[in-house]
């Protein structure tokens, strides 16, 4: 039986790496996507442009104007004196957020009542408007900081946030961790996907029917490859993210690699799946897509599950890339304890051996 898997389990790697297009797929892409989604898939917002009706000819509303103008978070600070022509640098999506400045917040201040300060937000762009509000909230509020008194700044509430984990927010940090699980899927899902559906196209198909391989031998063939290629993406992206990115690895190898067998292997399951029912490559990639998508926006990478509509929630508790963002998420960033990470490596075995199953069953009913 072991001369057989291993004879099959080379034939599928050559397979793999002999072919030019093959190779490309599993190298460029997976290294450009790291390179590139490192930087560009953040929700941070910057270079933000702002319009600003400043309709007090005080001191103080011309302090806010230069404080606004001097935020690195804004690119460009557009003044104007028609509200009309506010409202359509918003409507043309120009600026994100407008400032309009009442005539008597200088004069408010100075007797320490609340200025009149409207900040006009575009909805379309919700995540970034929230933030955006955020800043512009934060430097009207330090300018009124530095206009109270000492005995009323003594009799305010301090309040001294602490970032554990991630002190300084930095995105990447938090970025690069999720991008080895979601490129692993996606290499994973394709190079597993188009493996059946290559042996249909090739006329291979029928020969390995006739071959002594038995349906289990068959599968562990089909499955140990791509395990091996993600195992190389993950190690590949661990040694990128703590060498180039300068993220800092504060758990256990091992148990990021014990995850991420099981991970693996529930994601080859379902590639094997998507494979047996394609009988084109073609069809097998747009398969592998189509289940991509929702994986990624269901696993909570962008958005927190827990914001989710509760029928929707339910759901993602068979997505694999759910359960493997926390282990390794928490590897890296906050050494993660063993029994966090059984707790959600169980599920990834439990995933991977009802699809490896389905995998099989259709397998060997496409045999006969």
């Amino acid at each position: 039986m072991w001369q057989r898997l291993t004879a099959l389990i080379i034939k599928e790697l050559l397979a793999i790496l002999r072919d030019p297009r093959g190779r490309t797929v599993i190298i460029v892409p997976p290294i450009l996507q790291l390179l590139v989604f490192s930087y560009a898939a953040t929700l941070e917002v910057k270079n933000a442009d702002i319009v600003i009706l400043n309709r007090d000819s005080g001191k103080w509303g011309h302090e806010l104007i230069q404080r606004i103008d001097g935020a690195p978070t804004f690119r460009r600070l557009v003044r104007t004196d028609d509200e009309r022509t506010l409202h359509e640098l918003i409507d043309r999506q120009e600026v994100i957020a407008a400032v309009q400045i009442g005539p008597t917040f200088s004069r408010d201040l100075e007797a320490r009542r609340s200025g009149d300060v409207q900040i006009i937000l575009d909805g379309r762009r919700s995540n970034g408007a929230q933030i955006v509000s955020g800043y512009l909230t934060q430097i009207i509020a330090s300018l009124a900081a530095d206009l109270s008194t000492a005995r009323e700044r003594a009799a305010a509430v301090s309040v001294v946030p602490r970032y554990w984990f991630n002190p300084n927010l930095t995105f990447i940090w938090f970025t690069v961790p999720s991008l080895v699980a979601i490129i692993a899927l996606l290499i994973g899902l394709i190079v597993t996907a188009l493996s059946v559906a290559r042996e249909r196209e090739l006329g291979t198909f029928d020969q390995l029917m006739v071959s002594p391989l038995r349906t289990h031998e068959i599968l562990i063939g089909k499955l140990t490859p791509p395990m091996m290629i993600g195992l190389f993406h993950i190690t590949l992206y661990v040694l990128a993210a703590v060498f180039i990115f300068g993220i800092p690895l504060r758990g256990s190898l091992f148990l990021l690699y014990g995850s991420a067998v099981f991970y693996l292997a529930s994601v080859v399951g379902i590639g094997l799946f998507i494979s047996s029912l394609s009988l084109t490559q073609q069809q097998a990639i747009l398969g592998a897509f189509v289940f991509m998508v929702p994986a990624v926006l269901l696993s909570g990478f962008a958005t927190p599950i827990e914001n989710m509509p509760a029928w929707l929630q339910p759901v993602t508790l068979v997505n694999p890339l759910r359960y493997f963002l926390v282990v390794v998420k928490g590897v890296f960033l906050k050494d993660i304890p063993l029994s966090e990470v059984v707790h959600n490596t169980v599920p990834l075995a439990l995933i991977a051996l009802g699809t490896l199953s389905a995998a099989a069953w259709l397998f060997r009913s496409r045999l006969e």
